[in-house]
């Protein structure tokens, strides 16, 4: 009679493991848990790519920084990394020596319209700084779409679990605990999963819109300074060389 009473025991410990809540679950909450165990997992893998973005761009901003302002020639340093840029920064210097090589012809020593090719340069600036924080950007979407809606998801397994283990219940006629608890607990699991998959998104999407607002903060802040270094490099390549005062006649005798 022990025997009779242990087996049940331990069948209803085995049914509320983890493992054994999934597979037991209805197909459609499994199909809710699998697709959210999928979002997690990507998820984790986007932040790992962000944190290390982010990280590189930043030390290669800074040495760029660095060489920009060490005084050396803004050709040569374009040569070096405004060509073929490898991070946002330099991209948006070299879009901006690209424009004023191709307005001024000559390097810095032709006359040009100041205002015209200030305009481009700042409108070439401003494209490549778009351009490179929708690259950095990437997935973002992703990680909010996951932090709303995976919650909701989860919600969804668990009514529709729940809606299972009512219906078994009343075929069953047996309301006892042993037979409600693991409907239950794997029409919750799911939800748990939602929250699993739904929080570090939410975080992550916090933590990084910040960053890369900052980021792009950064790069407008360069943008400008850049610009009006180049307006006085236009000013003093326009300005007209005075005339030599003619020397005084000399006196009558």
């Amino acid at each position: 009679m022990g025997n009779v009473t242990q087996t049940p025991l331990a069948q209803a410990a085995h049914d509320l493991s983890l493992w054994g809540l999934f597979l037991q679950a209805d197909w459609v909450v499994k199909g809710v848990m699998i697709a959210l165990l999928l979002a997690s997992i990507w998820v984790w893998a986007i932040v790992f790519e962000k944190v290390t973005t982010l990280r590189r761009i930043r030390r290669a901003a800074d040495g760029f920084e660095d060489r920009f302002w060490s005084g050396g020639s803004l050709e040569e340093l374009y040569v070096r990394e405004g060509e073929q840029p490898s991070h946002p920064m330099a991209a948006v210097f070299g879009a901006a020596m690209g424009e004023w090589r191709r307005s001024t012809g000559r390097g810095f020593g032709s006359e040009l319209a100041v205002t015209g090719t200030k305009e481009r340069v700042e409108r070439a600036m401003a494209v490549a700084i778009s351009r490179e924080m929708d690259r950095l950007e990437r997935w973002m979407i992703f990680l909010a779409t996951v932090g709303s809606a995976a919650p909701f998801i989860g919600l969804f397994g668990t009514v529709w679990g729940i809606m299972n283990s009512f219906s078994a219940i009343a075929g069953m006629q047996n309301t006892s605990l042993s037979v409600v608890a693991p409907g239950i607990a794997e029409a919750l699991f799911a939800t748990a999963i939602g929250l699993i998959a739904a929080i570090p998104a939410t975080i992550a999407y916090n933590k990084f819109a910040s960053d890369f607002g900052r980021f792009a903060v950064r790069l407008e802040a360069f943008a400008a300074e850049f610009s009006a270094i180049l307006t006085r490099q236009s000013e003093a390549a326009a300005e007209p060389a005075q005339p030599a005062r003619p020397a005084p006649a000399p006196a009558a005798e």
